[in-house]
């Protein structure tokens, strides 16, 4: 149980709801699977899985859920070439040109004929409620994601009052600083990977792997145009991580160091084992972002 990514959002107020009251609407909004006609479903399944029987695992003031996506797969090209048959089909019947509506109920209606058949794929997604510090951490790389199950947390409560982390500073700015002027923060070093991208409008994009950062020819990319808008770094030689622009970290990975830390625990409790990697994830991710907000100049009040 060690998230990959971090999306990261703070309470504007902390939860009303207890674990109680958060276990029973969770349940409102359990999985089901797509139906025939159905092109996708969400809803809420037991983090745990291989032994759970609650929507809500729990650790001291940690609260782990996890969402569940069933998508059906239907090619664009498969719908665009049977809708291409029966519009020329149609055409040639009637004697003249569909009209665009005609087409689009067309194309809704093959949609539908070829759901049942579709195969499904799914998808889980994990966050992890920090009821000490009123923060929520989702395991995704794209804000899309986080915002669908922050939606379907919103319906599920009635209200979510959560918003992304805003920083005082621009952080390409920091970043970028950090790369001209070598300032890299405490306990922080810089890997060898980077997206650089420029001011102007239409420029170009140069993404750096397996360089020196710090080398002349990156200074002189930051010196004409260029902001870094991706640095992967490590912490404290225990977590390497790329951090994005809007404060995203993104392939997040613990060192063998932490992740041996619970290797005396018997891998066929499957149990205390989930239990022992969520606190020790959530302890070492709680000491890592504020000190990344820390770099980069700390968060705006709310």
């Amino acid at each position: 149980m060690f998230f990959k990514n971090l999306q990261v959002y703070r309470f504007t107020r902390p939860m009303d709801q207890t674990v109680e009251q958060l276990e029973k609407e969770l349940a409102k909004f359990k999985f089901k699977a797509c139906g025939s006609q159905d092109i996708s479903k969400l809803g809420w399944i037991f983090p745990m899985k291989k032994s759970g029987s609650m929507y809500t695992h729990t650790i001291g003031k940690q609260i782990l859920l996890c969402l569940k996506k069933e998508e059906k797969l239907l090619p664009a090209s498969v719908i665009k070439d049977q809708l291409n048959e029966r519009i020329e089909e149609i055409e040639i019947q009637q004697g003249h040109s569909l009209k665009k509506k005609e087409k689009e109920v067309l194309k809704e209606d093959i949609i539908m004929q070829l759901l049942p058949r579709a195969f499904s794929k799914t998808s889980l997604i994990y966050a992890w409620i920090d009821l000490e510090t009123d923060m929520l951490y989702i395991d995704v790389a794209s804000t899309r994601k986080a915002e669908e199950l922050i939606s379907l947390l919103r319906n599920t409560l009635g209200s979510l009052p959560v918003v992304p982390i805003q920083l005082k500073n621009q952080s390409d700015v920091i970043m970028t600083d950090w790369l001209t002027e070598g300032n890299i923060p405490t306990n922080f070093s810089l890997e060898d990977e980077a997206e650089l991208r420029s001011a102007l409008e239409g420029g170009g994009i140069i993404q750096c792997k397996q360089q020196d950062l710090l080398s002349d020819e990156i200074k002189q990319h930051l010196s004409s145009d260029k902001f870094v808008t991706k640095l992967a770094l490590n912490w404290s030689d225990s977590i390497s991580f790329v951090l994005g622009e809007e404060f995203a970290l993104k392939r997040i990975k613990f060192s063998d160091v932490i992740q041996e830390q619970n290797e005396d625990i018997d891998k066929d409790d499957f149990a205390a084992r989930f239990d022992a990697d969520f606190s020790l994830m959530t302890g070492e991710i709680k000491k890592l972002i504020p000190a990344v907000l820390l770099g980069l100049g700390g968060e705006k009040s709310l």
